[in-house]
């Protein structure tokens, strides 16, 4: 059954800045009870880049995030505004958070982040054939920067050291890329 069993009757903006917007609609449910149903909508889309050099290695960004209110490593992250295209923004995301640039960028996955409470969708790249230079991060960033062989990497997501879900995806694709000889 594909089909939409939601009615909605009427929505409003309670929040709105420079990021997201966030909607409370009043709804009929697939019961066809009256509800209210809040939606989280980013500005921008979610793009996640796991770099890939010669020999494995690849790199974690580590930050505090303000909304768990505990540190976090993950991939490369940031946001693709409008206007401008998830590759364009992979590349520049790489580049500020590790001052990595790369000749190949393979697109890997779309993920919807959390469709319960937000249309966020993300995108993943698989960065290689990588040059190094200087990390410029945003003056909102305080980062810290590690290379690991993706092994590694991989092992950390698995025991639950890294919970960020663009990155959980986004590392356990490659794992299967890698495996089957795809990548």
């Amino acid at each position: 059954m594909e089909k939409n069993t939601w009615t909605t009757l009427s929505g409003e903006v309670k929040y709105d800045n420079p990021w997201i917007e966030v909607t409370e609609y009043q709804v009929l449910n697939p019961a066809g009870d009256a509800g209210i149903y809040g939606v989280v909508s980013f500005k921008n889309l979610a793009v996640g880049i796991l770099p890939l050099d010669e020999n494995m290695n690849t790199w974690l960004v580590g930050q505090y995030r303000y909304t768990l209110k505990e540190y976090s490593w993950e991939i490369p992250e940031g946001g693709a505004p409008e206007g401008s295209t998830p590759l364009e923004s992979a590349q520049r995301e790489l580049l500020e958070e590790t001052g990595i640039t790369a000749q190949k960028w393979t697109k890997i996955l779309d993920m919807n982040t959390s469709n319960s409470v937000t249309d966020e969708v993300g995108v993943a790249y698989i960065a290689q054939d990588l040059s190094y230079g200087e990390a410029m991060p945003e003056d909102t960033e305080d980062l810290q920067l590690r290379k690991l062989p993706f092994q590694e990497v991989f092992d950390m997501a698995m025991r639950g050291e890294i919970q960020d879900g663009l990155s959980l995806v986004t590392i356990f694709k490659t794992k299967l890329l890698l495996d089957s000889g795809q990548l």
